[in-house]
């Protein structure tokens, strides 16, 4: 009976390999006051929960930091704010956001991220600078620039979802050069009280890329004056001649702040028309059956062009709810 007796006790030794548990409260109710400093003590498989609270500046997580989980304890996302208000004019780009994100494979789930700095800066609430991470039942608030997706210079790639969440900003405040898709959720553009309410998307996907940004099953709102807002315009980052940017909005209820003429702009010197930009399918006051400003895709396309597709990559990753 000895060796029986021993077998049993080694299958209890298993729970030591469970992902630790980490909570951060301002109020000095959890393991650590910031998420920082609990960021710092979590190893791959961490999971911090974070209390109601105001945590404020930057968050970074490090590469080194792969495979973690970040949460609000509530469900949330307005109860976990994370907050900054610093601009990329004196910051620079990464230190002006208020999350830096270079880890793969993390979650963040049920809290809200923003950079209040407001009008005259870029100032981002999110730099996803790391592969495969997932971002559900969040808020990332802005003005110019709120979240960046970026991999660096080249066409190595990155990916990120972004699941039932809520963005808002008034210029460029969805961009960069890594695949994403913005899924079930709300984007809201902020009234500059203009002609111009400026424009939701700045892709720079590389050429050798075939998939940006795209935005599926969302909702395209704002307060802004009726066709003032544009989906977006084709940004060559640093005037890279390759930054052929993509963008494909379907299925999606666009709001009559969307322009029907002038939907995608110029950008620098470069042509909207350089870029690959589309529509399919989508439905609301703002919605175009197609014209030489609003290029439609085609279905056959399309089955190309659908969220799996975006963040498979080489790996077949697939956070993607049905």
């Amino acid at each position: 009976m000895i060796a029986p007796l021993l077998l049993v006790a080694s299958l209890f030794v298993a729970p030591t390999s469970l992902a630790a548990t980490i909570t951060v409260a301002a109020d000095g109710s959890g393991n650590y006051t910031t998420i920082q400093a609990a960021i710092s003590a979590a190893t791959t498989g961490t999971i911090i929960t974070v209390k109601p609270g105001t945590y404020q500046g930057q968050v970074q997580i490090p590469a080194s930091k792969s495979g973690i989980t970040i949460q609000g304890s509530t469900g949330t996302s307005g109860d976990i704010v994370i907050t900054g208000n610093k601009p990329q004019s004196t910051a620079g780009t990464a230190g002006s956001a208020t999350v830096y994100n270079l880890a793969a494979n993390t979650t963040i789930k049920g809290l809200t991220m923003q950079n209040t700095y407001g009008e005259g800066s870029q100032a981002l609430a999110l730099y996803a600078a790391g592969d495969r991470q997932t971002y559900r039942n969040v808020q990332m608030k802005g003005y110019q620039d709120t979240f960046l997706s970026w991999g660096g210079t080249g066409s190595s790639q990155i990916r990120q979802y972004v699941y039932k969440s809520y963005i808002e900003g008034a210029v460029d405040f969805i961009y960069g050069n890594g695949a994403v898709v913005i899924d079930s959720t709300t984007i809201k553009s902020l009234d500059r009280n203009s002609t111009n309410n400026g424009y939701i998307t700045a892709a720079a996907t590389n050429a050798s890329n075939a998939y940006g940004i795209l935005i599926t099953r969302s909702t395209l709102q704002g307060p802004s004056a009726t066709q003032t807002v544009a989906l977006g315009r084709c940004w060559h980052a640093g005037g890279a001649a390759d930054a052929i940017g993509q963008v494909l909005v379907r299925e999606s209820t666009l709001g009559g702040h969307i322009r029907q003429a002038g939907a995608w702009q110029d950008m620098s010197g470069f042509s909207w028309k350089t870029c690959r930009f589309n529509e399919y399918a989508n439905t609301g006051s703002g919605a175009s059956t197609g014209t030489s400003d609003r290029p439609q895709m085609s279905a056959s396309t399309a089955a190309n062009y659908t969220s799996q597709k975006y963040l498979a990559g080489s790996d077949g990753w697939n956070p993607v709810v049905s």
